[in-house]
């Protein structure tokens, strides 16, 4: 629903990681077919945007929702300096409530991420299906063989400019902050990408993301909405924080010389740790905020992690980035696409640290 946005940041973006189909098409069997067949689905029921804001039998909602994305999305080309394509300017309803379910995977005893590589999109932390069935089923060989995993819902979909990206029904139920949000991001895929360093890919767009939010919002004059999503954005970097000194933690523990057993009764005792941390952050500095109390809802493992160090790994250097053009975006994607041509150890040793620690 349209108003501020109450959803975390963090649990957003694991419902909206970039599926790479332009690049899974070229995997092989199975894979290759379900990647097919949910492009074509989408291909099929796709809808211009402006054909439906005239067209007198769409739905009232729908019809203010979608006016609020052209906006946005007219914003994020002529104001952010992001693609004037047609990505984001036709609609689908796939029916469902997430278009792509991704699977992440890290060994037992290892906080590094699992990686699939494909030709163009080169190698990616997440195997992205149309059908959650597939994704779990995945996800469950894997477990099989031993490794930790998580299965994710994605309700936004890029395929980083190689297809007429649609604006999805999944989407819609977000508030405007969220949607706005999720646009500008992927849109900043289509500017800088580069093949095999998702830390860096996705860090760039989240703050691309972040300049463009406060950008926009402050131009249609709804600072209550900013000052909202400022409270909420200083929430979430507390969040992610104590994941990411968590993985820290059991990433020492994995190379430590301790026996397996006594790995396994430690890595227990970290998540533990975690939670209560998480448990006394909530009410000591959020008067109860429980916003994040699902993803604490459940057994945790190595690859829940997975997604806050390629979120935000590398987002502290880069924002250092962007405030040392004068936050000028245009100068700062040109920044990143001079890290782009760097080695990703090199790129590592300029913005994304911790990402790489």
């Amino acid at each position: 629903m349209p108003g501020t946005d109450h959803t975390p940041s963090f649990i957003a973006r694991l419902c909206r990681i970039a599926l790479v189909l332009a690049a899974s098409l070229s995997a092989g069997g199975c894979y290759l077919i379900q990647a097919a067949t949910g492009q074509m689905e989408l291909t099929s029921k796709r809808q211009p945007i402006a054909k439906l804001l005239t067209d007198a039998r769409t739905p009232e909602q729908l019809r203010d929702r979608l006016e609020y994305v052209s906006a946005a999305r007219t914003f994020a080309s002529q104001e952010l300096g992001l693609p004037d394509n047609d990505s984001y300017r036709s609609y689908a309803d796939v029916g469902r409530p997430y278009v792509v379910w991704n699977v992440f995977a890290t060994d037992e005893f290892s906080v590094q991420p699992k990686r699939w590589c494909f030709p163009i999109a080169g190698c990616v932390v997440y195997r992205g299906y149309f059908k959650e069935n597939n994704a779990k089923t995945y996800a469950r060989r894997l477990r099989l063989r031993g490794s930790d995993t998580a299965v994710g819902g994605v309700a936004a979909y890029s395929t980083l400019g190689h297809f007429k990206d649609p604006v999805l029904n999944t989407m819609l139920g977000w508030s405007d902050v969220q949607l706005a949000a999720t646009l500008f991001h992927e849109l900043a895929h289509q500017v800088v990408y580069v093949p095999g360093d998702s830390e860096f890919n996705e860090a760039f767009a989240t703050v691309v993301e972040e300049a463009g939010l406060q950008r926009w919002l402050a131009s249609r004059g709804r600072l209550k909405d900013l000052d909202a999503w400022n409270e909420q954005r200083e929430r979430n970097a507390q969040f992610v924080a104590l994941l990411l000194q968590t993985r820290e933690r059991l990433d020492a523990l994995y190379r430590s010389d301790l026996p397996d057993d006594e790995k396994r009764d430690r890595k227990q005792y970290e998540f533990g740790v975690l939670k209560l941390q998480y448990s006394q952050l909530k009410a000591e500095q959020w008067n109860g905020y429980r916003g994040y109390d699902a993803w604490f809802g459940r057994t945790l493992n190595n690859a829940h992690l997975v997604s806050a160090a390629t979120y935000y790994g590398c987002v502290p250097g880069l924002r250092r980035l962007l405030q040392s053009v004068d936050s000028d975006l245009p100068r700062f994607y040109e920044k990143a696409r001079e890290l782009a041509k760097e080695t990703r150890e090199a790129r590592a040793a300029a913005v994304c640290a911790v990402a790489d620690s």
